[in-house]
């Protein structure tokens, strides 16, 4: 069974906060696999995503047309290593992601 999938009108997110929206992480064929997405607070939001050993991150620049971002709606990127975090774990997880959308916002 497939579901449909729609963009929330109410986030339920106060403005000017960092939140990670959704999350998924989950253990298929011996690999780790993560992926999210949220909302910097300033009106951007960002997607996230374990790759190996790899944290990737992308920034979109506010404003988006439309529920998927396109590459030309990419403001900044990050990768950085989790070899020392447990993407298992939602917290640990949670702050890497936290820490990588603040670094990528800072070296843009």
């Amino acid at each position: 069974m497939v579901a449909d999938m729609s963009v929330a009108a109410d986030r339920h997110v106060r403005d000017q906060e960092f939140a990670i929206e959704d999350m998924w992480v989950g253990v298929f064929s011996a690999k780790i696999l993560a992926s999210g997405f949220g909302q910097v607070g300033d009106g951007r939001s960002f997607a996230f995503r374990i790759e190996g050993q790899w944290l990737l991150v992308e920034i979109y620049r506010p404003r988006l047309s439309g529920p998927v971002p396109q590459p030309e709606d990419i403001a900044s990127t990050l990768r950085c290593n989790v070899v020392d975090v447990d993407v298992t774990d939602e917290r640990s997880l949670a702050a890497a992601v936290r820490d990588a959308v603040a670094l990528a916002e800072v070296s843009h």
